[in-house]
């Protein structure tokens, strides 16, 4: 078994730290206090090339796997850019999974070089208001009218909608009631982001202000037929090629965060002085900042080897999930306990640690909750009964 990176790998990661190192803590602070778009880092990673990293070579992109994928998301967060930076790309990494797996050769070659080299951008809807994780429940409706279909509905924590030109949208072709098994009658759709029958309104949010996340609704949106990402009423299994590389890419994020968090605080602990000593030789210091830091290594051993499984073709869910919660659990302890080196100065913005803090907490939550991995690994990997 081989834990090691390739040189290409390790080159991966230098160029992903050296050109996210441009853009300092200062800026992504300027950034997220005003709730601007950071579109000169987005430009910056687009022009050279990392945005298409897991899309097909034939249409422009770099052809890698999840893995190399993770690996620049992770030095991305790991170098203050948080969620903030990484929120800009990963969409396009895991959301085009669907197409790049069920697409018609049409769709992929309209969508795919563009998204590529950054000029279109893409969202992802699936989560609804009355619906949540519960992906079953959705009420957003596709109707079926002549060569296409009529769209009605609402969606939620729709991440960079009011950057995005389209949209990879689930939505019911068949009433829940009408069908064999929940999961049956959704379908998948790119649709265009059309102001026409779309509404689109931030919702004000703790963190990652960078990046705003959207309430949509849907109204009488027409789209042709040819929008429909493979067979009709196979959207919720499409969707899960979407999910798991979200779930890795989370992970590596989470793990990111963390380390830039733990870079700070042991910063930190070498340079303040308090009694005539630093305060890192004090072991009520030393020894939680060493527990973050093994937890992180930790938790990234999961993380690669769900990366490795995916790419792979292997199933992951197990460990996918497992990931998520080991590596969000991680990343805000990290978070927390950076936090609480930096005593009060932690809790000022100059430091930036408040910062890692509030998206650290994110993770916890998106792209699905700890207690919803748990439900997923007492059902899906202990067999125990469904809990709901």
């Amino acid at each position: 078994m081989d834990f090691g990176l390739t040189e290409d790998q390790e080159a991966l990661r230098r160029g992903a730290r050296e050109l996210a190192a441009k853009f300092p803590d200062e800026y992504w602070a300027r950034c997220d206090a005003a709730g601007e778009f950071p579109w000169d880092f987005y430009t910056a990673f687009a022009d050279a090339g990392w945005l298409g990293i897991a899309i097909p070579e034939e249409y422009g992109g770099g052809g890698l796997g999840i893995f190399e994928a993770a690996l620049l998301l992770e030095e991305v967060a790991a170098s203050g850019a948080g969620m903030n930076g990484c929120s800009t790309m990963h969409l396009t990494i895991f959301g085009l999974n669907t197409i790049v797996k069920h697409g018609s050769p049409a769709l992929r070659e309209e969508i795919l070089p563009r998204a590529a080299d950054g000029s279109l951008h893409v969202c992802f809807g699936v989560t609804e208001p009355d619906a949540g994780t519960d992906t079953t429940r959705i009420r957003t409706f596709a109707r079926r009218e002549g060569d296409g279909y009529v769209i009605n509905g609402r969606k939620v924590w729709i991440t960079k909608a009011g950057q995005s030109q389209k949209m990879v949208l689930i939505a019911r072709t068949t009433p829940l009631e009408e069908v064999e098994r929940p999961t049956d009658g959704m379908s998948l759709f790119l649709v265009d982001v059309d102001p026409e029958a779309i509404t689109l309104t931030a919702i004000p949010k703790m963190g990652r202000n960078a990046v705003s996340s959207y309430e949509v609704a849907i109204d009488d949106l027409r789209v042709p037929a040819s929008a429909r990402i493979g067979e009709e009423g196979q959207g919720f299994r499409y969707l899960l090629d979407g999910l798991n590389p979200e779930r890795i890419l989370l992970a590596h994020e989470a793990l990111g965060l963390g380390r830039a968090a733990v870079d700070h605080a042991v910063a930190y602990a070498r340079e303040r002085i308090v009694f005539d000593r630093p305060i890192g030789q004090n072991q009520g210091i030393a020894f939680p900042l060493a527990e973050a830091q093994t937890r992180l290594d930790a938790a990234a051993l999961m993380a690669r080897n769900a990366a490795w499984r995916y790419d792979q073709g292997l199933s992951c869910g197990r460990e996918a999930n497992m990931a998520k919660w080991l590596c969000a659990d991680a990343g805000f302890q990290a978070a927390d306990r950076a936090m609480q080196t930096l005593g009060g100065m932690g809790y000022a913005k100059e430091y930036h640690v408040e910062r890692y803090f509030r998206e650290a907490r994110l993770l916890r939550i998106a792209p699905v909750s700890q207690e919803m991995v748990l439900n997923y690994v007492s059902t899906h990997v202990l067999g125990l009964p469904k809990s709901y």
